[in-house]
């Protein structure tokens, strides 16, 4: 990606030096309810398969001062896409004469309290409505480099264009708590069409370089629901899928991509 370091976005918060925590499950989109009401169906338990606990602590090591200085250009970077995102859909919402408010995004390290309740690091990056807030730990993006094997920078820029994409959501009232499975996908689906559309934009101004394409599409796919569960040594069930198969998360972005236009994302 071409992007330009212009320092820390206004509307990032930085936690990553904040004390230890009682982690639990987000209550959030899916939440609790919904991965217990799922693990009562499979007869499987989601929370151990998917690295979650509602009651497990874990215990954090604040990074000192050298490991927040190495991580800063990574910060940088985030801040940028955060603005730059923001900016595109306060474009859209102007357009269509509606008032968009940024959302805030928030770095924290092992896990972190949120309006929709503590969150540990295994949870992944998510958009909590209730304080319109993302959350991000940045060893995620070693994460899906690394073990789920989509390297880059704009791939990482996907993971924040999404989340954002559930502001998006959020803003125009189509965020519900309490979803049924089928009901979160198409929601998740939307997500990932609303940051084809934003990658779409990016093109079209010079931020996108040549593989970035590739990286993006690559992201959407490894975090497909049957995608991990193979990862996870699981049968896909596409009963309990929340997300998406890779196949419909590298549609969806793609047709986002594809068309630059938000209203192309109808997916619910």
């Amino acid at each position: 990606m071409k992007w330009e370091d212009t320092g820390r976005s206004k509307n990032l918060e930085d936690r990553r030096a904040s004390g230890p925590g009682r982690a639990a499950v987000p209550l959030g989109i899916g939440g609790v309810l919904v991965i217990l009401a799922l693990s009562l169906i499979t007869g499987t338990d989601l929370f151990s398969t998917l690295g979650l606990s509602p009651s497990a602590s874990q215990t954090q090591t604040p990074p000192n001062q050298a490991e927040l200085q190495a991580q800063e250009p990574e910060v940088r970077f985030v801040s940028f896409v955060l603005d730059d995102v923001q900016a595109y859909w306060a474009a859209v919402f102007q357009a269509s004469n509606l008032q968009y408010t940024d959302a805030k995004l928030v770095l924290y390290r092992d896990a972190v309290q949120t309006a929709c309740g503590l969150a540990p690091a295994s949870t992944g990056p998510f958009y909590c409505p209730g304080d319109t807030t993302v959350y991000l730990d940045l060893s995620f993006f070693d994460e899906l480099s690394q073990r789920l094997g989509a390297p880059g920078d704009f791939a990482e820029a996907y993971v924040i264009a999404h989340e954002l994409g559930h502001h998006v959501q959020d803003l125009l009232g189509a965020l519900a708590s309490g979803q049924s499975s089928s009901q979160s996908v198409a929601t998740e689906l939307q997500a990932d069409c609303y940051a084809g559309v934003w990658a779409s934009s990016a093109e079209s101004r010079g931020v996108m370089e040549r593989g970035d394409l590739q990286e993006g599409l690559t992201a959407a796919s490894s975090v497909g629901d049957d995608t991990l569960a193979k990862r996870a040594g699981r049968v896909p069930n596409q009963e309990t899928f929340t997300h998406g198969s890779s196949a419909q998360r590298t549609q969806w972005f793609g047709a986002g991509y594809k068309t630059g236009d938000p209203s192309a994302c109808a997916t619910l």
